[in-house]
């Protein structure tokens, strides 16, 4: 059963209306009925039985501009965009002339002179606006389907943007720093740098590239590292992080690891290890590109030197409080600043297993050595990139 269109109900009861003429009695329950059943406003009834008592029934209202490009145009076209491969419309204005010439010198086009010049004759964006039309009628056409879309994934890791201030040990902020040099082009070593949020605690990583399984492979050496359960990593939303390979480990793992990240462009969201990358990768391995894949070993090596000096014997002093006054801001640090490893041992939410053996390790280093050791390690460095530049000269 088809719904009756609210002109068709009038229509219906136009006869009434006028003999009722005179009877305002009459009307009024014609009006109520009308508004009753068509749900429109009283005052609209008179005006509507008026306009259709006035208008001409000889011919058809017809409202806007004139159809020029009939279905016979319409036919013409799609099957020059078929012909096409479905092409967009700025592309397939350009093809139209051609592409009737050789179907119609082939016997392959089966459409009128009419139809053929205003066809020749469409404007580039009226052809735009028929091809998508043509498009959202054949949707598959558009494009497949994709198990995964970064879009979606974006919305499944959820943004982060603090507070940072009272999360637990394993929490913590990841980055990528890039030692390109002056250029991002071609091959060359990445850094992957974990901050702890609670405890600055710091791992750096060296990789060849930035691909998800060189930097899945590099958080798993950093989860191993960690002294504390690794329960929440709070990357960027670089696609080296955001993806389904680093997705489905975290997930896997027992626990399961918390994965989130910072709003894009905002760099303060992941404000302890982007401290870091400068206080730590900057500092200690420098802005020289870094091509050599000799270099991660040692670039690896290094950052096992560093780790336990930074944690051990740099102290770190955290920002308690920021105000805002007239134009500037008023920052209060801690008194005395901590190092990672003092830091450790002060939470109450750490195991004295877990304390015990950063004891032993603390009792077992030397800061001076250490520093040495490392000053070894990034002179033999960059002399397997200086190698690498002179092979690359002699050619």
């Amino acid at each position: 059963m088809t719904m009756k269109t609210k002109e068709e109900i009038f229509a219906e009861h136009i006869s009434d209306w006028l003999k009722a003429k005179g009877d305002k009695k009459k009307r009024g329950e014609i009006a109520r009925h009308m508004v009753y059943v068509t749900t429109c406003h009283k005052k609209s009834v008179a005006r509507t039985f008026k306009r259709l008592q006035l208008r001409d029934k000889t011919h058809e209202e017809r409202r806007g501009r004139p159809t020029y490009y009939d279905k016979a145009t319409d036919a013409a076209l799609r099957n020059v965009w078929e012909a096409a491969d479905y092409a967009c419309g700025i592309l397939l204005h350009a093809m139209i002339r051609d592409y009737a010439a050789v179907l119609d010198r082939d016997g392959m086009w089966t459409h009128g002179d009419e139809a053929t010049g205003k066809l020749l004759a469409m404007s580039e964006r009226t052809v735009r606006r028929r091809v998508e039309k043509f498009r959202a009628e054949n949707g598959k056409l558009r494009k497949g389907r994709s198990g995964t879309s970064p879009s979606a994934l974006k919305h499944i890791i959820p943004i982060f943007k603090g507070p940072w201030t009272d999360v637990s040990p394993g929490r913590g902020q990841i980055d990528t720093v890039a030692h390109c040099g002056e250029s991002l082009a071609g091959s060359f070593i990445w850094s992957v740098n974990y901050t702890d949020a609670a405890t600055y605690w710091c791992i750096p990583r060296a990789q060849w590239n930035k691909g998800e399984e060189a930097t899945r492979a590099s958080i798993q050496e950093i989860e191993q590292k960690l002294p504390f359960p690794l329960l929440e990593l709070h990357p960027d939303s670089g696609g080296e992080f955001v993806n389904w390979h680093l997705k489905r480990w975290c997930d896997a793992h027992d626990p399961p690891i918390a994965l989130t990240r910072s709003e894009p462009y905002k760099k303060n969201d992941n404000m302890y290890v982007e401290e870091r990358n400068g206080h730590v990768v900057r500092r200690y391995v420098g802005w020289e590109r870094l091509d050599d894949l000799e270099i991660v070993p040692v670039l690896n090596e290094l950052y096992d030197t560093l780790a336990p000096y930074l944690n051990h014997w740099k102290p770190v002093r955290r920002m308690i409080e920021k105000k805002r006054i007239g134009a500037r801001y008023v920052r209060t640090y801690e008194k005395r600043a901590l190092t990672p490893y003092e830091r450790v041992l002060v939470r109450g939410d750490i195991t004295e297993e877990i304390k015990e053996k950063l004891r032993k390790e603390h009792t077992t280093q030397n800061p001076l050595l250490l520093l040495g050791k490392i000053a070894t390690l990034k002179k033999r460095m960059y002399d397997i990139q200086k190698a690498s530049r002179n092979r690359e000269a002699t050619g």
